[in-house]
């Protein structure tokens, strides 16, 4: 498969992951439902998959298993799929964020229809842009003291089985279905934000993110430059998402690449520029397309037939803890 096809198939799978990531909200909004009105009459199941949205929960779990614990069976999801992510970061870069996550999906949307509008998408300083992606880093900073460092394993274990966390997930469905002004504002400026900037959200904000690029960093994966094939036209770096200088790099290195080929497919002249590992071996766009959606499924698979999916909490339990 030519490279020029991978945009397009990236967008296929970019929808239908959030096309299941709507059918999900929607199975969970049911459950709730169906457990507040009937209570342990209830026949529906919870979905596990909606812990993907639970991100500190996986963090925490992942660190409470390190630190010598079990893996948390409150939302054991969670932890299944934050492992997965870490590890398709580490070995695909930061794809996640541009095949398979919503937020990401969403904001990408925006800025290519804001492109269409204006004929631009605007870029801040330099400085200033510098100045606000260390945000996000910040934000990751404080969660890796506060749970990774500063929290006990007998500390991490009460917080994971505590009421709070239990219904983390009802928490934040609640936080969208009733979301109040400030953060309803905070949201709508994001998203317009998103229509005039690439990624704003994504670039200045996210700590997830930020975790991944940095584990990224360690993948032997990479976009690489072809020296001698490269006729320096700045396509490449024009059209890069994360505003990396493309067309001066011999391999791409940087955290805020997210594997989204947009510089290979817009590179359209002696291919120079390809997706290598080790900077030698060639990857081929539909493996690596295949490899992101196999690993991200793989994963959940195993946490599936290993045991370490279904959340322990009861049908009781739950209708206790939405009674409160």
């Amino acid at each position: 498969m030519s490279a020029r096809y991978m945009q397009p198939l990236r967008i296929l799978i970019q929808c239908l992951f959030n096309g299941f990531v709507i059918w999900l909200g929607f199975r969970f909004y049911d459950f709730i439902q169906m457990a507040t009105a009937v209570g342990e009459k209830n026949k529906l199941i919870r979905p596990a998959g909606i812990d993907g949205f639970l991100p500190i929960s996986g963090f925490a779990g992942t660190v409470s298993w390190l630190k010598g614990g079990e893996i948390n069976t409150i939302h054991p999801a969670a932890v299944i799929i934050f492992v997965t992510v870490i590890l398709i970061s580490l070995l695909l870069r930061r794809s996640f964020c541009s095949w398979i996550c919503p937020v990401a999906s969403v904001s990408e949307c925006a800025w290519k229809v804001g492109f269409r509008l204006f004929r631009c998408n605007w870029r801040l300083p330099v400085r200033l842009d510098v100045l606000l992606r260390g945000l996000k880093y910040l934000l990751l900073s404080f969660f890796v003291y506060y749970i990774g460092v500063a929290m006990s394993p007998d500390a991490l274990s009460r917080f994971l089985q505590s009421d709070y966390h239990m219904v983390a997930d009802v928490r934040l469905m609640d936080f969208f279905l009733h979301m109040s002004h400030f953060a309803l504002c905070v949201v709508l400026v994001l998203l317009v934000l998103s229509f005039v900037l690439r990624n704003p959200f994504c670039r200045y904000l996210c700590p997830y993110g930020a975790l991944l690029g940095l584990t990224a960093m360690f993948s032997p994966m990479r976009v690489t430059r072809n020296a001698e094939r490269c006729v320096s036209c700045g396509v490449c770096s024009q059209v890069c998402p994360t505003y990396i200088d493309v067309m001066h790099k011999s391999s791409v290195a940087s955290p805020e690449c997210i594997a989204c080929w947009r510089c290979i497919s817009y590179c359209r002249f002696n291919e120079a520029l390809s997706m290598r590992v080790v900077r030698r071996f060639v990857v081929p766009g539909f493996v690596f397309a295949a490899m992101v959606v196999l690993l991200f499924i793989g994963g959940t698979m195993i946490g599936k037939f290993s045991g370490h999916w279904h959340s322990s909490i009861s049908l009781k339990e739950y209708v206790r803890l939405l009674g409160k």
